[in-house]
Formats: C-alpha cells, sequence, structure tokens
C-alpha cells in the first residue's frame, strides 16, 4: 500500500498528523509547525512576509496593508514543494492572518506539471468540528481507529475537567486574542472556557474572533481577564501586556483591579485547533477554579501578572 506523502501548512494539522502515529510521512512543514519538536528537523516550506517582532499595533497595521493591497502574508518555496512531490497538503481556510491558506499557494501550484497533490482544507471552528476534521485526516492516512482514538482521548481529558470544576458559581471570563487593537477569542474558543467552568464574555462558538468596539469590553466588565495572543508564546505576551493594561479603557476594569488578569500561552495551546486543546482545557481550569484543578501548567504556559 502507498504511503502517501504530506506537507502540513498549518501547525494543529501537523500535531494532529503526529498524534496519528503519521510522523514519517511528513516531508516538510510550514514555518510555524514546531510541535512536538521533532517536526523541526522536517523542512520549511514557508515564510511570513510580516515581521513579527514588531509590536501588536505594528503587526496589525502590516496585515492589513498587505491584504488591502491584494498581497499574501506567505511565500511558498515553490520549488522545494515541487521537488518534495508531495502527495496531500495540508492547509486551511478559517483565517487568512493564520496561517497559509488554498490562496497562497494557487501561485506555487498555477504552472505544476504532472499529477498535482490533493488539497484538503480544515475550517473547524468548534470543538465537535474539531474531532471531525481529526477523523478526516486519520481516514485520509487510512489509520480510523487512531483517529477514533485521538477523539475519544480529547474528549475524555475534557469530560474529566468539566466533572472537576463543576460548580454554582462560573467566573465570566474574556479572552483576548489580539492586544493591538483588542480582538475577542471566538470560534471553539467560549467553548473551552465553557469547559473549564467559566461564562465567556463578548463572545459565541462558533463566531469568528472579532475586534472589540469602543467601550465594550468596560460595559462588560468581566471578572477575569485571559491575554492570549494568536502567535505569542507566554513570554511575549508578559512583555505586551503592560501597553494593553495602561489603556484607559482597560486600566479601570474590574479584573485589573483586582489583580485578575492572566498572560497565556495562545500560540502553543488556544489558538491551534487539534490534540493540545486538551491541555488548554486544563489550563484554564487552573486560573478559573485553583482548588479544584492542579497547577501543572503554571509557569509554563501561564501566569498571573503582577503575582
Amino acid at each position: 500500500m502507498t504511503r502517501l506523502r504530506l506537507v502540513s501548512l498549518l501547525p494543529s494539522a501537523t500535531e494532529i498528523v503526529v498524534a496519528l502515529g503519521a510522523h514519517d510521512q511528513l516531508v516538510a512543514r510550514s514555518h510555524e509547525c514546531d510541535f512536538p519538536a521533532t517536526v523541526r528537523a522536517l523542512p520549511a516550506i514557508t515564510r511570513t512576509r510580516i515581521d513579527p517582532a514588531v509590536p501588536s499595533g505594528a503587526i496589525t497595521a502590516s496585515v492589513r496593508s498587505t491584504l488591502e493591497a491584494g498581497l499574501s502574508l506567505y511565500a511558498v518555496d515553490v520549488d522545494a514543494l515541487r521537488a518534495l512531490a508531495p502527495d496531500v497538503i495540508l492547509t486551511q481556510t478559517l483565517c487568512a492572518a493564520c496561517a497559509i491558506a488554498p490562496g497562497d499557494l494557487a501561485a506555487a501550484l498555477a504552472e505544476w506539471t504532472g499529477g498535482r497533490p490533493q488539497i484538503v482544507e480544515l475550517k473547524a471552528d468548534r470543538i465537535e468540528r474539531i474531532y471531525s476534521e481529526i477523523v478526516q485526516v486519520a481516514a485520509l492516512l487510512r489509520r480510523p481507529l487512531a483517529g477514533d482514538a485521538l477523539v475519544t482521548s480529547i474528549a475524555a481529558r475534557l469530560a474529566r475537567v468539566g466533572a472537576r470544576v463543576a460548580r454554582p458559581s462560573a467566573p465570566r471570563a474574556a479572552a483576548i486574542e489580539w492586544l493591538d487593537p483588542p480582538m475577542i477569542g471566538g470560534n471553539w474558543l467560549p467553548e473551552l472556557i465553557e469547559i473549564a467552568g467559566g461564562t465567556p464574555v463578548l463572545a459565541k462558538a462558533g463566531t469568528h474572533s472579532s475586534w472589540l468596539a469602543d467601550g465594550a469590553l468596560a460595559a462588560a466588565d468581566p471578572d477575569l481577564l485571559l491575554l492570549l495572543p494568536c502567535g505569542f508564546d507566554l513570554a511575549r505576551t508578559k512583555a505586551e501586556a503592560p501597553a494593553f493594561l495602561a489603556r484607559p479603557d482597560i486600566a479601570g476594569l474590574r479584573a485589573v483591579r483586582a489583580g485578575e488578569v492572566y498572560a497565556l500561552d495562545g500560540n502553543a495551546y488556544f489558538n491551534r485547533p487539534g490534540p493540545r486543546l486538551a491541555d488548554s482545557v486544563e489550563i484554564l481550569a487552573e486560573i478559573l477554579h485553583p482548588t479544584a484543578q492542579p497547577p501543572r501548567h503554571a509557569g509554563e504556559a501561564w501566569c498571573r501578572l503582577g503575582a
């Protein structure tokens, strides 16, 4: 039986493939695919045209100007991709700013000769759809039992957290997915907060993350602020948090005054719709219900700001 040669241009897809036991079928990755560490040995065939080291506001401006000009945020190494001759390319259609999208591949495949690779577009925006896509990728890899087992394992971990943190009170939490300008985290994030024993503020499951209107966060006045910018690790989030918290509309929030502000690793966990969503729920439960959920991820994936 022929083993498919895979190129994954989406970090969560890479994690799914590895979790299904098909690491050896990956022949290349995107520049953002970094987990588990072993995938870093694979050639990275993409790069970003945006400088990721500049502050959040500058990143936002660069993304907007690039997209408004009709340009792609990412470049694909066409020659390397063709030389690798993959059977399947995994990509996504959920967010043009977050990872390679099908449009980014158009130029790379425009002059492709011979058999073109199959493009598999992932677009899950809720937990159940993430499960469905894991099963879809498993079927593609001819590993259906591994797909079912992975979904069962993730679901069981979520259920254990939900049972452990079941409380009459559910703290109102605002998950901030970008800092400048502020964006509220949508898609699967509200579901993660609910499973972890909280009430998501200003967001609805299955609805895309959205920019916050002026005064919206102040009007909602959540019990907790969860800062988990897309693409930022914990250190980067901590570094940019002071400027965000100093904004006049943020500084007066009850959560800020009470010291209920948390920096989280949004890059490794919350913004990747794959196996580590189970870790993400555990992290949220550690914050929302510390007496019920052991702080296994504290210091590594999250910290309380100012503590």
